[in-house]
């Protein structure tokens, strides 16, 4: 009888990228997947250490393995994995914990704790190497898991924002050879999925050899160039990429692609030069304005997302309205919001002039309403215009989602034949819910 496997992600894209290798991998060793909340031999945790909160959920998430399978085995990989084994180890019925290197060799680990005798049991091993071991690439991509598919082109981070902890937990950085993720992108089509997201640490920084190196011939406009030229694949989307990163070239080839789509996230993390500089990022908020003037220039109906930190040590009440005003009058389209959290092992932990707590909730509560408004704007700003719909295929309260290829969310009453089919529709009005209503799909793109 087959051993079942079930895996639990927390955090970004990219762990959801290689949760789905991972799994693979499995599979190939002989178990069988089943969801997390089904009886299951090993339950492995994919974990995140971005914020606190994903932190916190870890032991919730063990709680619900052992509720599943009380004599399941419990793995955790991942960033947290690496940055705090001896505390996850610690955690009641926790037998492995794996951090950067290793997660990817974790079959070989899992069939050392099946083969234990059971009086071993609750004695939880650590395999996690120093952080300068993780040098060497592992390429990853998931499909299976939902309409889109996760492609993974770099991993670490260079870059030294004093409120990070990625380079702790990732190492250097790093990419794929094109090759590869040519190949990739082509197994990725060949299984009929319609969009793939290109994703990892720092994907403008594309290019970095497999051990951190410079010898890679290619850069991320020729990753880009290529990508688009993969027969099979309708929609390809940048990820998360940074401002000084994104160059012109890339804007104006994604404005005039048929495959890559007009949606950009671009951190920012503060509109202030000043909490810019303190945060050792390597752009101020004069070329994000440019950044934004170039897509919208070229892209008039691209969405931007923006990704803003509030509450960083030294954040004044001044600095945090510069902030909100820089993004109330900058045209983009949507916000994800991050309160500060103290990490070990960061610059800005050590840092003077703590912002208080209920001060950085407030703070975040403000941008978080300013993104609806701005999310309200931009659909508003698109209703009576034709735009072509990628639906999921999850069945919501009787009703299908999805989303157009810039990233605005539509419904439509269910319906199973319309799963991972490309339509184009108008979009007509915008629901209670904030969703996008489309009249009746003039158009049938794919089926």
């Amino acid at each position: 009888m087959k051993k079942k496997v079930a895996f639990y992600t927390l955090g970004c894209k990219l762990n959801f990228s290689e949760t789905s290798t991972i799994a693979r991998g499995f599979q190939k060793e002989g178990f069988e997947r089943v969801d997390f909340s089904d009886t299951a031999d090993m339950y492995v945790i994919n974990t995140c250490s971005v914020t606190e909160n994903a932190d916190k959920r870890f032991k919730t998430i063990v709680k619900q393995a052992q509720k599943a399978n009380s004599e399941a085995f419990v793995a955790a990989i991942g960033c947290y994995a690496q940055l705090k084994p001896e505390e996850l180890v610690a955690v009641d019925g926790v037998d492995l914990v794996l951090g950067a290197t290793e997660k990817f060799n974790i079959t070989e680990y899992v069939n050392d704790l099946f083969d234990q005798p059971a009086t071993d049991r609750g004695n939880g091993v650590v395999h996690a190497c120093e952080i300068e071991e993780a040098d060497f690439y592992v390429g990853s991509y998931a499909i299976g898991d939902r309409t889109r598919a996760f492609l993974k082109v770099q991993d670490g981070c260079d870059y030294k924002c004093t409120y990070c902890t990625i380079p702790l937990a990732r190492g250097i950085s790093r990419s794929d050879t094109l090759q590869n993720v040519l190949k990739n992108a082509a197994e990725i089509a060949a299984q009929g999925i319609k969009e793939i997201v290109l994703t990892g640490v720092n994907i403008g920084d594309y290019g970095k050899g497999e051990f951190g190196n410079k010898k890679h011939e290619h850069t991320f406009f020729e990753l880009v160039k290529a990508l688009d030229k993969v027969e099979g694949i309708h929609r390809l989307r940048i990820s998360s990429i940074e401002p000084n990163l994104l160059r012109n070239e890339t804007i104006d080839f994604v404005a005039e692609s048929a495959s890559f789509v007009p949606h950009f996230h671009i951190p920012l993390q503060s509109g202030s030069d000043t909490i810019l500089k303190a945060m050792r990022r390597r752009y101020l908020t004069d070329l994000y304005v440019d950044r934004v003037n170039r897509i919208k220039t070229t892209m008039p109906h691209a969405c931007i997302g923006v990704d803003v930190i509030v509450g960083f040590p030294g954040e004044t009440d001044e600095h945090f309205l510069q902030t909100y005003h820089f993004l109330n009058e900058l045209d983009i389209s949507y916000l994800h919001v991050f309160t500060y959290s103290e990490r070990d092992n960061t610059l800005a932990a050590t840092m003077a002039d703590e912002v208080p707590k209920n001060v950085r909730s407030k703070r975040s509560k403000m941008l978080r309403a300013l993104s609806v408004k701005k999310r309200r704007a931009f659909y508003e700003s698109q209703l009576g215009t034709e735009r072509t719909v990628l639906f999921e295929g999850e069945n919501k309260e009787g009703y299908i989602h999805g989303f157009t290829e810039n990233y605005i969310k539509v419904k439509a009453p269910w319906n199973p034949s319309l799963v991972n089919t490309l339509h184009t529709v108008l979009l007509s009005e915008i629901g209670e819910d904030g969703l996008v209503r489309i009249s009746p799909v003039p158009k049938t793109i794919e089926t």
